[in-house]
């Protein structure tokens, strides 16, 4: 069958990496959690991650401001609360209360880890060389908490305009990966 156009905005939809985070940011008396999708692994040691984190978020303001951040990894029981964090700002809504998410104190960073996740990731700016020009920021994770009573997290994957994909069937193949 021959392939036809696509249409470039959605070209994200085919290529998003991972799982749907829930990044928390805070700085002096405020914090904030924002839904993301745009990120990646770019190194192994030091566990190296690039994200984009709009400069038209409240989110960026406290990343800027603070040069720290948790990348926090839920699961499907949580989906809607997710959902609802993409779709609200926290320059006018306390995300935490609105949604019920229970959070507890990072080890080393300032912002929260959320404790309805099932991995959180404390993570610290690495690199800011791209972050006027398209938000993209480099960071470098310092503390990663899972919680050991998951085993094989059903993760969310974005696809585009409300629609995602859950995490299913881990299959394992020969790998030369160290």
């Amino acid at each position: 069958m021959p392939k036809k156009r696509f249409p470039l905005p959605n070209v994200y939809a085919l290529l998003e990496p991972g799982p749907v985070l829930l990044l928390t940011t805070a700085h002096g008396s405020q914090a904030n959690v924002m839904t993301m999708s745009w990120h990646s692994m770019l190194e192994f040691e030091p566990p190296l991650v690039g994200c984009v984190v709009s400069d038209r978020s409240h989110s960026h303001t406290l990343l800027l401001a603070s040069k720290e951040c948790v990348l926090n990894i839920p699961t499907e029981e949580i989906a809607e609360k997710v959902v609802g964090c993409g779709n609200t700002t926290g320059a006018k809504v306390d995300k935490f209360s609105k949604f019920g998410l229970s959070r507890s104190a990072a080890e080393s960073v300032s912002a929260p880890l959320l404790d309805d996740c099932f991995a959180s990731l404390e993570c610290r700016i690495a690199d800011t060389g791209m972050a006027r020009k398209y938000s993209f920021f480099v960071l470098e994770v310092i503390h990663a908490w899972v919680d050991p009573n998951i085993g094989e997290p059903r993760t969310l994957h974005h696809r585009g305009y409300g629609s995602f994909m859950i995490a299913g069937e881990t299959i394992t193949l020969p790998s030369k990966m160290r």
